[in-house]
């Protein structure tokens, strides 16, 4: 071992460099793991907190330089992993193994609501996070045929097994009715229908649990809030001034029931030919993100309305998987990955928050 280089010296550096959301310290965040020094090599473990981390390889290089900026070092072996964090009031339920339950919700229909939640859900499991997805629009259950599933595995000790494709869990009426067959439910029915689902499916291990709620702010929404802690909600809207009217009553209701808005999205932000790549506003642009600012909330991102996106939904193969380097797939992705960095900023803050009144 260098005697230039000790674990210690290592810590050090490290302190140096800053989580950009944070803004506090990888050790202090407790990031950093499973140090090793060996003549003058480091061997060291960085763990985010979340697989979806949009700053990923600026936090990997910037461990590195500051580790192999310690005189003596020959060397720097550097993993990375992830640990996500749950967001949620720690006097709610919660379902047993779930970190985060998130709900992708809108003040009207039309908005691309639940092709928002299928193509957000694959992200991030593309990212590496365990992920499942709830359709709890009872009366349109679409998921289903958005992420090519039509039945579910058989019951296990009593209990519903989610299908699963695309690395995500699927939880959906959609399962358990006739594609023709109409549901014509009351208040006390769609409570027990999301009671069920949401506590009587084996989730198993999640990081995110991303809930399609049905448009407005009716039983579903108020169930969904009253049943389970939830870690927030994403506000889905297209651009035009009536889905931004709606928007202000679907964020109204999150905020009298206390779940934390996580940010919103402008969905069909604009459209793109697939000829000339020319792109017309059909339904506006750009006010989502006034609206926003106004509410003071993030603004995660815009997701143009092109073709691949509508074919992947019709036939169950979503465009984060058909075409990657498209335009729709990489503003899913990045809105994926702003997600997940909402909810681990948060989710720290509750932890310091936490930490303080244990000390007082």
């Amino acid at each position: 071992m260098s005697a230039n280089v000790t674990e210690e010296t290592v810590l050090a550096a490290l302190r140096q460099v800053e989580d950009p959301e944070l803004h506090r310290d990888v050790i202090s965040l407790g990031m950093i793991k499973d140090i090793r020094v060996t003549e003058g090599r480091v061997a060291l473990t960085l763990v985010l907190t979340t697989p979806a981390c949009p700053v990923r390889q600026k936090f990997e290089e910037d461990v590195r330089t500051a580790v192999a900026g310690i005189p003596g070092v020959i060397g720097v072996d550097l993993s990375t992993t992830a640990q996500v964090r749950s967001l949620r009031g720690f006097d709610q339920p919660s379902i047993p193994g779930v970190q985060n339950v998130v709900a992708i919700a809108s003040g009207k229909g039309g908005v691309g609501k639940s092709t928002v939640s299928v193509n957000l859900a694959v992200a991030l499991a593309r990212e590496g996070a365990r992920v499942g997805l709830l359709d709890a629009d009872i009366y349109g259950p679409n998921v289903p045929l958005m992420m090519g599933l039509s039945e579910l595995p058989p019951m296990k000790d009593g209990k519903i097994v989610p299908a699963e494709n695309f690395g995500v869990k699927v939880m959906s009426m959609g399962f358990l009715v006739k594609p023709s067959e109409a549901i014509i439910w009351r208040g006390p029915m769609l409570h027990g229908a999301v009671t069920k689902f949401l506590k009587e499916v084996l989730w198993g291990e999640l990081d995110y649990l991303l809930v399609d709620l049905p448009p407005g702010t009716g039983d579903v929404q108020l169930s969904l809030c009253q049943v389970i802690s939830m870690s927030g909600a994403l506000i889905v809207t297209t651009p035009q001034d009536v889905a931004l009217l709606d928007v202000l009553k679907a964020i109204s209701m999150f905020e009298k029931v206390k779940v934390p808005i996580l940010g919103v999205l402008e969905n069909m932000s604009g459209f793109i030919c697939p000829h000339c790549s020319k792109e017309t506003d059909i339904f506006d642009k750009g006010g989502a993100v006034r609206a926003a600012e106004r509410m003071n909330l993030p603004f995660l991102g815009e997701i143009p309305l092109m073709m691949q996106v509508r074919e992947g939904g019709d036939t169950g193969h979503p465009v984060v998987l058909t075409h990657p380097d498209s335009v729709p797939a990489a503003a899913f992705t990045e809105v994926a990955r702003k997600l997940a960095a909402q909810i681990s900023v948060r989710a720290a803050g509750e932890e310091a928050q936490a930490r303080t009144v244990w000390k007082v």
